[in-house]
Formats: C-alpha cells, sequence, structure tokens
C-alpha cells in the first residue's frame, strides 16, 4: 500500500493567520498566536500523522523588509522553505491584494503546487471572497484559492484533503508519533513571550526574548527558571511592573498554559536581563536558536 508524505511550508504577509492555520490542521496549539504582527519568529513545524499520509507543516514568518540581524535570520527561514516544499500555503487575508514580487516569483520558478489560502473570510462579504479568489488564483497560475477561517476552524477540512491530494508519495520523514521537532524548553519560552506580546504594547514585545535557564522534573512538580532578556533597562522596569505586578501577571498566565501544555504542577519563575542590542548580536542570536 502507497504511503503519502510531503513538506507544506506556509507563508505570508505578517498577521494573517498562518499560526492559527497550522494549529487547526494539526490539531494542537504548537505555534504562538496574536493579533500582533511578527509572532511568529522560529521556523516551526507541525507533524500531521495517518495511516496513510504524513504532512510535515512549517509555520513560517511573515514576509518583512529586515532592518536588524534578528530579521534578517528570520527571512533565511522562509529561503530554506523554498528549497524544501513539496506544497506551498500561501495565505492571504481577505481584502489583502499586495504582495513580495520576489517571494511570489521564486514560488512560481519552482513548480511546487500551491494553494493560496485566503483567510479571516468570516469578516467579509461573499462577493468580495469571489473577487478576491480570481484575483489570487491569476497571480498563481494552475493555483487553487480557498477561502477559510482559521479562527472558527471553517474550511479547512477542505484545505486539509487538497493537500492530501497533492502529497507526493513517499516514505514518513518523521517517526508517526511525533507532532514537532521543537524541544518542551522552546515551547515554554514561546507561550512565555506569547503573555508579553499580549499583555505590554509599543515597542516592549518586539525586544523581548524569553530562554529556559533551568528545567527539573520531579514525580509531582515541574521547576522552571527562565530569562526574558530585553534591550533597555527601561524596558526591563516595564516588564516588572509597578511593584512586581505585571511581571506576576505574565508568570500567572503562562503557568496556566504550561500545565496543560505539559500536563503536570509547574513552578515557574521568571526574572528579567538586559542584553543591549542582542538582535543585532550573532553570538546571542545563535544561542536564542535563530540558526537553520
Amino acid at each position: 500500500m502507497s504511503h503519502k508524505a510531503g513538506f507544506v511550508n506556509i507563508i505570508g504577509n505578517p498577521n494573517v493567520g498562518k499560526s492559527t492555520l497550522m494549529n487547526a490542521l494539526v490539531g494542537e496549539k504548537l505555534s504562538i498566536t496574536t493579533s500582533k504582527a511578527q509572532t511568529t519568529r522560529h521556523r516551526i513545524l507541525g507533524i500531521l500523522n495517518n495511516d496513510d499520509y504524513q504532512i510535515v507543516f512549517s509555520d513560517l514568518p511573515g514576509v518583512i523588509t529586515p532592518h536588524y540581524k534578528l530579521q534578517e535570520k528570520m527571512m533565511k527561514f522562509i529561503d530554506s522553505a523554498m528549497k524544501d516544499a513539496d506544497i506551498f500555503l500561501y495565505m492571504v487575508e481577505v481584502g489583502e491584494k499586495k504582495y513580495n514580487e520576489q517571494i511570489v516569483e521564486q514560488i512560481k520558478k519552482s513548480n511546487v503546487p500551491v494553494i493560496v489560502i485566503i483567510n479571516k473570510i468570516d469578516l467579509s462579504k461573499q462577493d468580495t471572497v469571489e473577487l478576491q479568489i480570481k484575483h489570487w488564483e491569476s497571480v498563481f497560475n494552475k493555483s487553487t484559492a480557498i477561502p477559510v477561517s482559521a479562527l472558527l476552524n471553517f474550511n479547512t477540512e477542505k484545505v486539509l484533503n487538497t493537500i492530501v491530494e497533492l502529497l507526493p508519495e513517499n516514505p514518513p520523514y518523521y517517526p508517526k508519533d511525533e507532532l514537532t521537532d521543537k524541544s518542551i524548553r522552546f515551547f515554554i519560552s514561546e507561550i512565555i513571550r506569547e503573555k508579553i506580546l499580549l499583555f505590554y504594547k509599543q515597542e516592549v514585545p518586539y525586544s523581548v526574548e524569553v530562554a529556559v535557564d533551568s528545567y527539573k522534573e520531579s514525580e509531582k512538580i515541574i521547576r522552571i527558571a527562565t530569562w526574558i532578556f530585553v534591550t533597555r533597562e527601561s524596558q526591563k522596569m516595564i516588564i516588572i511592573g509597578k511593584g512586581g505586578r505585571a511581571i506576576k501577571r505574565v508568570g500567572i498566565e503562562a503557568r496556566k498554559d504550561i500545565e496543560e501544555f505539559v500536563g503536570k504542577q509547574v513552578h515557574l519563575e521568571l526574572s528579567v536581563k538586559v542584553v543591549k542590542d542582542w538582535r543585532d548580536n550573532e553570538r546571542q542570536l545563535k544561542r536564542f536558536g535563530y540558526e537553520e
């Protein structure tokens, strides 16, 4: 009996809902989701297994013009995804018509099948959606455009069925019980960073990186110590907040999600450290995992 497997890489502008779509398709929350742009910084794999197929989804950073080394590293994840894709999911919002010509041309030259995902159709009228389908099917010749609401899980089954039809015949790339290529420590740091994106405004969330310093598991409890890195002393004070109230809120909300993720009671310790210009520091970026 034949088996299908392939890499399905999700590409689009920031804030189009790529992470929400991958979470919906895989059936697990693997990528953090917020309404802020540049929420996704890494290439995160979500692996969907079936007796007959394995789909390796890649949630990628949104396409941007880099302004510092961190963003250059983020765009390199997209470059690598261009080379190993078996299928591209090119994701847009309803009403979106602009696109990065260089990225679109790269996709077209690759001759890899493209499914255009038109997201957030719950916020638009039917005739607008139909015009969008025609527009994007003309941008990508021979592509299929599928309107969805990733947040409401609407029409994602059609996306999945279309992917399965296009998958090449291959043995599984990963063991069938694997869900992702990332470690527990990675997801813990991402959960904390998600809360910072949600609770703080302006530049602060974009100047933050989170790293797990220690992870000690006993029979009843997991003790986790983490560092929250910022670029300026003023940002450190904002993260901590008056009387430590702001960071306490982050800790309480993050701990709830981490406990749900690991299935065990968690003691979470958050500390804040200033590391100037870490976003332009090669050594620091490597430490934070911004290497292919």
